[in-house]
């Protein structure tokens, strides 16, 4: 085949562009392998991120482009995902078997912060990736109930020294919840917080994750930006609602990883909306477009914009948030592409992927 027409290949291969990564994937360097042999054409391609739900209409698609290439007598396209580690803020250490730390954070309590971690994790999950939840919430520690693991759980030790983390849902967790008692308040100063959290961060034997979710405590104070500062973090996902209250406790979140050179993923707003079950009226309860004018304010993405909705808090008490409750409804949707952007940030922010190999040979 000649030059010319391995052009017309590439050119080809190019005509998708990824809604995530907001290039085609030549462009951003996701093509691995491209071997022509006569009109036999062969490809492989890596998505950085998760989004396994979407790499095998990627290569159909890719596929019949290819095919549509004149002098093309056959084609095989592959399209896989292989997530990348991304870089962490200053000279911290990253951590053993985690790839990548995503903190998901907020100015205030009371926005949905932890549903959203959980759920987000989850999405992340279902995307094909491997992934773990710190519940770094300590006076309020709530994931092992989001995620159904029963009143009393407790992580099992390996060699006296390491916490092995429970799973629910596919996913590892650890919770301070899981070290004392329910009932038991957690009544620590600062830095006996930020002590025990960098304990459990670093004294528990995570199983080479793809995906660390921490779900932060409320707040910008002291014990959050200790964290901010010792924790390898990969990025930030800032939770509020369309309030002003919650947006300017927001933009203080926002703020504290900007100190720390943290990059933040994106925005995601809760109670956006309320539709009423009897009637079916839609209701701004608590503003409109808040969360959208915070993200084009500070130039980040509005991952999404999701309902003030019974279901979701209903799921979340009971034990099975709504992206494994019910993974095809439009709301679990709504998480998918949020997780699928978070992800994609993360590789964007990487940078271009490994060249690729390109074998031609003529027949």
């Amino acid at each position: 085949m000649s030059t010319l027409d391995r052009a017309a290949v590439e050119q080809a291969l190019a005509q998708y562009q990824d809604p995530y990564l907001k290039t085609d994937l030549l462009s951003c360097g996701c093509l691995r392998r491209l071997e022509i042999s006569g009109g036999q054409v062969e490809a492989e391609l890596v998505l950085g991120y998760a989004a396994g739900s979407l790499v095998g209409g990627i290569a159909q698609m890719l596929q019949m482009a290819v095919e549509n290439v004149d002098g093309v007598t056959s084609a095989k396209v592959s399209v896989r995902c292989e997530i990348e580690a991304g870089a962490v803020q200053g000279q911290v250490a990253a951590l053993a078997n985690v790839k990548n730390v995503i903190a998901v954070a907020s100015g205030k309590g009371g926005v949905g912060k932890s549903t959203t971690a959980a759920n987000l994790a989850l999405a992340l999950a279902r995307e094909g990736a491997k992934v773990g939840v710190l519940d770094a919430d300590i006076y309020g520690p709530s994931m092992g109930l989001m995620l159904g693991l029963p009143e009393g759980t407790r992580p099992e030790t390996r060699e006296g020294k390491w916490f092995v983390p429970p799973r629910a849902h596919g996913i590892q967790v650890m919770s301070m919840a899981f070290l004392v008692d329910d009932n038991t308040p957690v009544v620590w100063r600062g830095p006996m917080v930020s002590g025990a959290l960098m304990q459990l961060l670093t004294q528990t034997a995570w199983d080479d994750l793809d995906y660390l979710v921490v779900d932060m405590p409320p707040g910008t104070g002291d014990i959050q930006l200790t964290l901010a500062q010792k924790v390898p973090v990969t990025g930030a996902v800032i939770v509020t609602t369309p309030q002003d209250l919650a947006l300017l406790d927001a933009k203080k979140g926002i703020g504290m990883f900007e100190k720390v050179n943290i990059p933040v993923l994106g925005v995601v707003e809760n109670m956006a909306i309320h539709i009423c079950s009897n009637c079916g009226h839609a209701e701004h309860l608590f503003g409109e477009g808040g969360g959208e004018r915070l993200a084009a304010q500070y130039n980040v993405e509005l991952l999404g914009s999701m309902p003030l909705s019974m279901m979701i808090r209903e799921q979340a008490d009971g034990g099975k948030p709504t992206v494994v409750a019910e993974p095809e409804c439009q709301i679990s949707m709504v998480y998918q592409d949020m997780a699928r952007h978070a992800a994609a940030r993360i590789t964007a922010l990487n940078g271009a992927g490994a060249m690729p190999e390109i074998s031609i040979s003529e027949d």
